[in-house]
């Protein structure tokens, strides 16, 4: 277990925010966090997960004793006729591991290619690209009860996915079942992953149906892409979409794709024939939050050193550098001047993904 004060958090959020944690523990094993569970000091404070720092927005410094997972390991835990189950440690990077199930033969991971972050943050914003989500390709976790240091498992259902939503994401129940736990299953601030395994079935199928992956299938002339093949091409589209939080600080996607209703989606194709959407399997309408935010006219638009990026209005970037970097703050009130437009012309209110911390 490592300890460290004052601990700078710049280096560790992709959008590049100045801030500093009290107190910082990198975790790099289950007997790191129960040794925090167990230290008189460290045990009663309040606590904050951080894993790739790719999905949060830093609004000043954290109080908070601040939990930096870096538990690592790949492995393949089982095979059978129907599925290859592979875990993966917290603190892996979630790219890094996608490249490995497939560098060992473990296809079904592929889409979700250049996804920034941890696998131990996947499940808690149920991650999701190009037609698979993380519930998809699922099978388990384990974590730790941050209250009583308890380990646990849990399956698909206990984790209750939804979009970009897990039990993790929502505040737990007072009341406790016979083990221990909140019996509501929210396990926000409760619960820490260190372990997550996943189901890739046998056979392998690809999965398509997206313009860009329809594009890039057809100007390679291929009609059966391998998973190597559909991982190339989906980095490759990224790339081209996505700024590198290297180079450009950013976190992503930051608003989630709103449903409606094909009422009303109907209601604004009459006045916006162009929208882009997509029909859910539900029978909702999933609409391009990207596409919202363009036709609002905030592409390349910026508030102080808060920008929306050029190549893609869903994406908001830091526009500062080092020292004079972003602020919090602003990158909030640039996504609220956001949100505001498109209600005020579509009626709908987008939703950010990243934590506001």
């Amino acid at each position: 277990m490592v300890v460290e004060k004052n601990a700078p958090l710049q280096p560790w959020n992709t959008f590049g925010i100045a801030a500093r944690a009290q107190t910082l523990v990198r975790v790099r094993s289950v007997s790191d966090l129960q040794a925090v569970l167990a230290d008189g000091e460290l045990a009663p404070a309040p606590k904050f997960v951080l894993g790739g720092g790719s999905n949060i927005i830093l609004t000043g410094d954290v109080k908070p004793l601040v939990l930096k997972m870096e538990i690592k390991g790949l492995r393949l835990v089982e095979e059978t006729p129907k599925a290859w189950i592979v875990e993966a440690g917290a603190g892996e990077v979630w790219h890094d591991a996608v490249a490995w199930t497939l560098a060992h033969g473990f296809p079904g991971l592929e889409n979700l290619a250049l996804i920034p972050g941890t696998v131990g943050a996947s499940p808690v914003q149920n991650i999701g690209a190009y037609g698979v989500e993380l519930q998809d390709r699922f099978e388990s976790l384990d974590a730790v009860d941050l209250a009583t240091g308890q380990p646990f498992s849990l399956d698909a259902a206990q984790c209750g996915f939804g979009y970009r939503d897990s039990v993790f994401k929502h505040a737990p129940s007072e009341s406790l079942d016979g083990s221990g736990l909140p019996r509501g299953m929210g396990l926000a601030g409760r619960a820490v992953i260190t372990h997550v395994r996943f189901r890739l079935p046998k056979p392998w199928k690809p999965v398509l149906g997206y313009l860009d992956l329809e594009r890039r299938r057809a100007e390679a002339g291929v009609e059966h892409p391998s998973a190597q093949q559909i991982f190339d091409w989906i980095c490759d589209i990224r790339r081209a979409k996505l700024p590198d939080p290297a180079v450009v600080g950013n976190a992503g996607s930051f608003f989630k794709n709103p449903t409606v209703s094909p009422d009303q989606c109907a209601d604004i194709i009459a006045r916006e024939p162009k929208i882009v959407h997509y029909p859910m399997p539900d029978g909702s309408i999933k609409l391009a939050a990207g596409w919202l935010i363009d036709a609002c006219g905030w592409k390349g638009k910026s508030i102080g050193k808060a920008g929306v990026y050029e190549k893609q209005a869903l994406v908001l970037v830091n526009r500062g550098r080092g020292g004079d970097s972003v602020t919090g703050g602003e990158v909030m009130t640039l996504a609220k001047a956001i949100q505001t437009s498109v209600y005020e012309r579509f009626g709908i209110r987008l939703e950010p993904e990243p934590v506001v911390v």
